[in-house]
């Protein structure tokens, strides 16, 4: 439809506010709807780029024109929230006809559910911590790396993942997880990397691998278990990480974890097989 509303009776975009409002839902990894108007015609209340975003808890931020058009919008974005497959919707009411609205005219709204992509943060920034993240970021995953040497981490070497300057230990205990958060252990030191699952395993997470041999990893579960941690909770530790195939580079290493990582999204065993909906992984037997 060709946009024909009077210039000058409505806004042609959301208000800036609107767009700090988003970036911190995006940070808080919180999953929404925004809905935008795309196209108009008559009298109708916003323009395109008016935005509307709704929240799973109900509330709205923004406007796409109030009353009844408002209402159906926000009840469409509620049960898109709702759907699990779902992920957008296109409604093109006549505010007349359809709403029963004064207006006289017609909007086509884009509806789309953001959710925030899987969170990877990788403890060390050598080199199979430089690859990982190239790697995880470049397949979708919102990649952060902690290390608490400022020469390794850096924006020359990371210029476009989140950096965790300070104690690894401390960013374990509190850089904010959730169930759909994994990490990935390679530090430079294997006292540090010790301290740094004994803290992860306290923490949400969907994933936890940790690099090193099977003599190192076999280490790490006696001390753990010695530390009072539970068999179903050190079982929870991921080590040797990645797929098994043959890997020597950090290149090759780093592939090796974003192919479990995939596996795990995916739910496919290291058979190849489809696993089990909410299944847990099983750790790799020593």
């Amino acid at each position: 439809m060709k946009p024909t509303g009077t210039p000058g009776t409505t806004r042609q975009t959301c208000e800036p506010r609107l767009f700090c409002d988003i970036a911190g839902l995006v940070e808080r990894r919180t999953v929404f709807v925004l809905a935008t108007v795309v196209d108009s015609a008559g009298s109708a209340p916003q323009k395109p780029g008016a935005k509307l975003v709704v929240l799973p808890d109900g509330g709205i931020r923004g406007t796409v024109g109030g009353g009844a058009l408002e209402h159906e919008i926000v009840t469409a974005a509620r049960a898109l929230l709702a759907d699990p497959a779902a992920t957008t919707r296109l409604l093109e009411p006549h505010l007349t006809h359809d709403l029963g609205m004064c207006c006289g005219g017609k909007m086509a709204v884009f509806l789309e559910k953001i959710v925030p992509g899987e969170k990877l943060i990788v403890f060390g920034a050598g080199h199979v911590g430089r690859a990982l993240a190239t790697f995880a970021r470049t397949t979708g995953f919102d990649v952060a790396v902690a290390d608490e040497r400022p020469e390794w981490l850096n924006e020359e070497r990371f210029p476009d993942v989140r950096r965790l300057p300070g104690p690894c230990v401390e960013t374990a205990r509190t850089e904010p997880t959730d169930d759909a958060t994994h990490a990935c252990v390679m530090t430079h030191d294997h006292g540090l990397d010790q301290e740094i699952v004994a803290a992860l395993l306290q923490r949400p997470l969907r994933y936890l691998g940790v690099i090193g041999s099977r003599r190192k990893a076999e280490m790490f579960r006696l001390r753990l278990a010695a530390q009072g941690f539970a068999a179903d909770e050190v079982a929870r530790m991921r080590s040797p990480v990645g797929l098994a195939i043959g890997a020597q580079s950090p290149e090759e290493i780093a592939v090796s974890i974003v192919a479990e990582l995939i596996a795990l999204r995916h739910r496919v065993s290291e058979e190849g097989t489809a696993k089990t909906p909410g299944a847990p992984r099983t750790p790799r037997s020593e």
